[in-house]
């Protein structure tokens, strides 16, 4: 899991191991103290094959933090796991673009995501989305954007749906899929200017600009994508607890046959985000994972089968 985007610029690491528990109370707390737009804090399962595996947390400072001040923040939570608590310098350097460096492009059923140095990797029949590294969260190799693809690329296959929309866009990775695949506009979001930004970049890099109609608000508090009963497919790839908030205001928007595809969830974070969806009227239709994060997609209860357009 994740709250906050990667920083540009990465001065300081700290890296801490601990229990499962403490290492997502961790993330939480620090994701609602730290700044989003200098700071961002990472947890994950050091073993996934192991029972009982401890999980690492990671905590990447754009400039040099108060060491002591943070230790005592996540000192009550930690206890004494609070003692392995290793705060790195690293040089400065563009650290998204670093960390993306040697990455093979990824395939996710028609999709492909790529950066500048592998477009020989596209096929004729590719739809190919060209990201480099920026500021945003979203390149296609995280499993949450390739499990949206794979859901997104199911959903084409069955039918051409008129009005899309993309909450928390990133990127713009999965709002150019579906721009890009259907030749038609995508209304897609952020909370974070910067991505909305990052994202107008990729559309023009990808010569697809008309097909993206973008905005910058949480959620979908804007008169783009705040439109009852309007949309025919929803995608929201962010985390648990916006997702779960955003329930309600979800429901509104989408049409009574739309289809929701969301992700951002551990396999644990599943039962409570489907149950705040259920309480709208939406149900699992099916369900993913693919490294340790899930995808689901969500249709209403009762509601008719869509018929394919052509």
């Amino acid at each position: 899991m994740r709250e906050g985007l990667l920083p540009h610029t990465v001065t300081t690491v700290l890296k801490l191991s601990t229990t499962p528990g403490r290492a997502k109370a961790i993330t939480e707390l620090l994701g609602e103290v730290l700044d989003p737009t200098e700071t961002a804090v990472s947890a994950f399962e050091i073993d996934d094959e192991a029972e009982n595996s401890p999980w690492f947390v990671e905590v990447f400072f754009a400039d040099p933090p108060d060491e002591d001040g943070i230790r005592e923040l996540i000192a009550p939570i930690v206890g004494a796991d609070i003692e392995g608590a290793v705060f790195t310098a690293v040089e400065s350097r563009d650290w998204v673009k670093a960390s993306l460096d040697g990455l093979k492009p990824v395939r996710a059923g028609r999709f492909l995501v790529h950066g500048s140095h592998d477009r020989e990797a596209v096929r004729i029949n590719d739809v190919a989305i060209e990201i480099e590294a920026g500021l945003a969260f979203g390149t296609g190799h995280h499993g949450t954007t390739a499990g949206c693809l794979l859901a997104i690329d199911t959903e084409l296959k069955r039918g051409r749906p008129r009005h899309v929309l993309d909450i928390g866009t990133g990127t713009g990775v999965l709002a150019l899929a579906v721009g890009k695949r259907l030749k038609q506009r995508v209304v897609a979001g952020d909370i974070d200017a910067v991505a909305v930004e990052v994202t107008r970049d990729n559309a023009v890099l990808n010569r697809a600009a008309p097909w993206l109609d973008l905005y910058v608000a949480p959620g979908v508090r804007h008169p783009r994508a705040g439109r009852p009963r309007h949309f025919d497919l929803v995608i929201a790839n962010i985390l648990q607890r916006p997702l779960m908030r955003l329930s309600r205001d979800v429901a509104r928007v989408l049409k009574p046959d739309g289809v929701l595809v969301l992700s951002g969830l551990l396999i644990r974070d599943v039962p409570g985000v489907l149950a705040a969806y259920r309480m709208q009227g939406w149900t699992l239709s099916r369900r993913s994972a693919r490294e340790g994060w899930a995808t689901l997609v969500l249709k209403r209860r009762g509601a008719a089968p869509k018929p394919r357009r052509t």
